[in-house]
């Protein structure tokens, strides 16, 4: 999916509106825990089995729906009482994309800007640390309520983990100039990423209350939250709203850039022609299931981040460029297998010649420099070869740049790893073991989730790698550097032997020198004359 605002401050969007009324109050002497926010007081579900307590469903910003459709998140309003939070809140509205996608929501709604947190049984009072993920998707599905997501196992660890639902598609990234004429900043577009930083936002004023340090929070996400997370570190929104970051697969630097403004309000004219709407009153006045659908029609341009000068005021590239963005720890790497060789070929033959074909049409001048960095003399070279090429030009490439240009400008270590354990076969015995690790294939594994996917047949050397992942993460959220005791060390990136120090993480967990890095420059060099 990912190949191929405003009305207010951000800094007032937990601002309280008018009062509602009353809540029914807990009977006395209830167990069930309860915290109490700026809006008001919340009940979570305790989970005595884990030692955990549960809140989910937490309103981080009033519903985006009639007037507020395609504005930046507004305040909330607050209650009095004790609202129950002990299940999630609907999904926003998506598509059915992605069969791997395990929603436990509340059905699917534009009234979606919820979040989710799972902290240790009695932690009030404490400071323990804190990560906010943002789910993947192509910023056109996904939900924090995912199994793959649960935020149980890191709990257990110490660590207050949140999970945060944002706009999605046209709801999430809609740009048209009559939106930029009704916004003080002049911006339109990136809905979505403004949610999350007014997800970050309450996370720093209200996160206290759960036990957690407002001063100590990871943000991280996988493949479309891991570009969110390398834009929310790039934006003046949420600069000092995080200490450490960690972006699994993607970013918005390299071949996926967001796209100039001008380009994008052509794109949402073009949508709103194609829906018969003739203003932005009758956008708002549209069916939400009518436009959602209507995302999926031939010809409609996929909707996603854009330069709108607010949330990003310039693009990516030159902000990390000059050094501009937060200058925070990073834990960042990509899988073995993000995309695979036989994608490239439409249904021909995996043959050296049908593949120096292949780059010859899409590298033109450059294929001959192409054909030395990712060489194919023999069918099993062209495999090889081709699963690291149309991998890189998926999505590792562009999260190798956001780790090169962290490196040299973000002043703070760079942790940089390469996932290899591939998946076992299906307990259903519809299919085999995954050649590589494959694209989101990481996520149970590093969030310590293996147990809620009852796809695979996990094995001893899954779980612990997992154990050894999810340890990783634990340690960085706990305090910037992923290394702790039991584990094989990792150092931070570094340049050896022409290339990079990366740490594999897989049945045999190592560090070694990565020369992938020169892959990236030439793509980098030559990805405006190539048909990424």
């Amino acid at each position: 999916m990912m190949r191929r605002a405003f009305a207010c401050s951000i800094h007032m969007l937990l601002g309280l509106a008018v009062v509602a009324a009353p809540l029914p109050l807990l009977a006395a002497g209830s167990s069930v825990p309860v915290v109490h926010t700026e809006a008001g007081a919340l009940s979570g579900v305790h989970v005595a089995a884990a030692g955990l307590g549960e809140f989910k469903g937490i309103p981080y910003a009033a519903p985006p729906v009639g007037s507020l459709r395609w504005k930046p998140p507004q305040p909330m309003t607050a209650w009095s009482g004790v609202r129950k939070a002990d299940h999630f809140g609907p999904r926003c509205m998506q598509r059915p994309l992605f069969g791997d996608m395990v929603f436990r929501s509340d059905g699917m709604s534009e009234d979606c800007l919820y979040l989710n947190v799972w902290r240790p049984a009695h932690s009030a009072g404490k400071k323990l640390p804190v990560l906010v993920y943002f789910y993947g998707g192509g910023f056109v599905a996904g939900d924090g309520s995912e199994s793959r997501y649960d935020g149980a196992s890191l709990a257990r660890r110490g660590i207050v983990t949140v999970t945060v639902n944002y706009r999605l598609d046209v709801f999430g990234f809609l740009a048209l100039p009559a939106l930029a004429d009704e916004s003080p900043q002049h911006a339109t577009g990136n809905y979505g990423l403004l949610d999350q930083a007014a997800a970050l936002r309450w996370v720093h004023q209200n996160i206290a209350a759960f036990g957690g340090n407002p001063a100590k929070v990871t943000i991280g996400g996988e493949s479309a939250g891991s570009m969110s997370v390398s834009a929310l570190m790039a934006s003046p929104l949420s600069k000092g709203l995080m200490q450490q970051a960690i972006g699994e697969s993607g970013s918005v630097l390299g071949n996926l850039k967001p796209r100039p403004l001008a380009q994008t309000e052509k794109e949402g004219q073009a949508f709103e022609q194609h829906v018969g709407a003739h203003s932005l009153a009758d956008l708002r006045a549209m069916n939400a299931s009518v436009l959602i659908k209507a995302c999926g029609d031939k010809g409609v341009a996929e909707f996603s981040p854009t330069i709108d000068g607010y949330f990003l005021p310039r693009s990516p590239e030159a902000i990390y460029q000059a050094g501009e963005q937060a200058h925070i720890p990073l834990l960042v790497g990509s899988n073995s297998q993000e995309d695979y060789y036989a994608d490239l070929f439409n249904g021909r033959a995996p043959t050296p010649a049908n593949y120096r074909a292949v780059l010859e049409k899409q590298f033109g001048a450059h294929a001959a420099e192409a054909l030395k960095l990712y060489p194919g003399n023999t069918a099993a070279e062209v495999k090889t070869s081709g699963t690291a090429l149309a991998g890189d030009q998926f999505i590792a490439f562009a999260t190798g740049r956001w780790m090169q240009l962290q490196r040299q400008t973000g002043h703070a270590p760079v942790y940089y790893y390469y996932f290899d354990q591939a998946r076992p076969a299906k307990r259903d015995g519809s299919a085999g073991p995954d050649p590589g690790a494959v694209h989101s294939s990481e996520i149970e594994f590093a969030l310590g989730n293996l147990s809620g996917n009852h796809v695979f047949a996990w094995t001893a050397t899954d779980r612990k790698v997992s154990a050894t992942m999810e340890g990783y993460w634990a340690n960085f959220i706990k305090t910037g550097n992923p290394n702790g005791a039991g584990l094989p060390h990792w150092p931070a990136t570094a340049d050896k032997d022409g290339g990079l120090l990366r740490q594999v993480i897989g049945a045999d967990t190592h560090t070694r020198v990565d020369h992938a890095v020169t892959r990236y420059d030439f793509l980098q060099r030559v990805e405006p004359d190539a048909h990424l």
